[in-house]
């Protein structure tokens, strides 16, 4: 690992190279080669988000339980891969514009900030870039996102270009997003319906069940807590509902 300051030098480069910003203000510049997981502890996005009124872009910051902390997003289209990857059990880190990536592509020097880099709990690492449909149609981007990637595999990581998922997904983890924060529901309650939630009930049955002479509705946070936490699984591809099966998964 080495830090560097801006200059002519850099313009010269050969060796692709990787500069990460940190919250003491530092830079370092590391080799992608050498690159690291570790390289990113205690780093900052590479750009700063602001919210501007105005701004024809959504960006803003999203309260992420497998950080602990807040990640930025600069998009909608973004903030529904956060929302995704703060839901996904085989994550466990994520790290918003982690890097701005510096190679010579061909005759001239080229520079990159990916989107996300994921942790994952298997040990590898995925870079992601999220961009919407429509712009894979134009060559220049596709080109722009494809020498990154080539870098990233070849240093053995994951590399993921990013458009959107199923409507039907997005807005059953939109709601139960509503439920991640520890404490909304308290954690007895969570506890409580986790020891008494059966495997296979639908989960009308279960709220009925678990409510006792409450209203059914009543119970319904901690199952919808526990179904974010994965301790409980459905079918999301079809709209939550009663009819919606529990599968215990913990």
């Amino acid at each position: 690992m080495t830090v560097r300051s801006a200059g002519r030098a850099r313009l010269q480069r050969k060796v692709p190279t990787a500069s990460i910003r940190y919250e003491d203000a530092s830079v370092r510049e590391v080799s992608v080669r050498q690159l690291r997981l570790a390289d990113f502890a205690e780093s900052k996005p590479w750009r700063d988000v602001r919210a501007v009124h105005g701004m024809t872009h959504h960006s803003g910051k999203y309260a992420s339980v497998t950080t602990g902390g807040h990640v930025v997003y600069e998009s909608r289209l973004e903030l529904a891969r956060l929302l995704l990857a703060d839901f996904d059990p085989a994550v466990q880190g994520i790290f918003a514009q982690p890097c701005r990536l510096a190679a010579r592509v061909g005759d001239r020097v080229r520079h990159h900030v990916p989107d996300f880099l994921l942790a994952m709990c298997s040990g590898t690492v995925r870079v992601v870039n999220v961009k919407p449909a429509s712009r894979l149609q134009d060559p220049k981007i596709v080109e722009a996102l494809a020498w990154p990637g080539e870098l990233f595999r070849q240093h053995g990581w994951e590399y993921e270009i990013w458009s959107g998922a199923d409507r039907v997904v997005l807005e059953n983890v939109r709601f139960l997003a509503g439920y991640r924060r520890p404490g909304v529901v308290p954690e007895v309650e969570v506890e409580e319906a986790w020891r008494q939630v059966v495997d296979g009930e639908e989960l009308a049955v279960a709220e009925r069940r678990l409510a006792g002479d409450r209203p059914s509705e009543e119970a319904r946070p901690a199952l919808m807590a526990l179904l974010w936490s994965g301790r409980l699984a459905t079918d999301l591809s079809r709209p939550l509902s009663g009819a919606s099966v529990l599968r215990r998964c913990a």
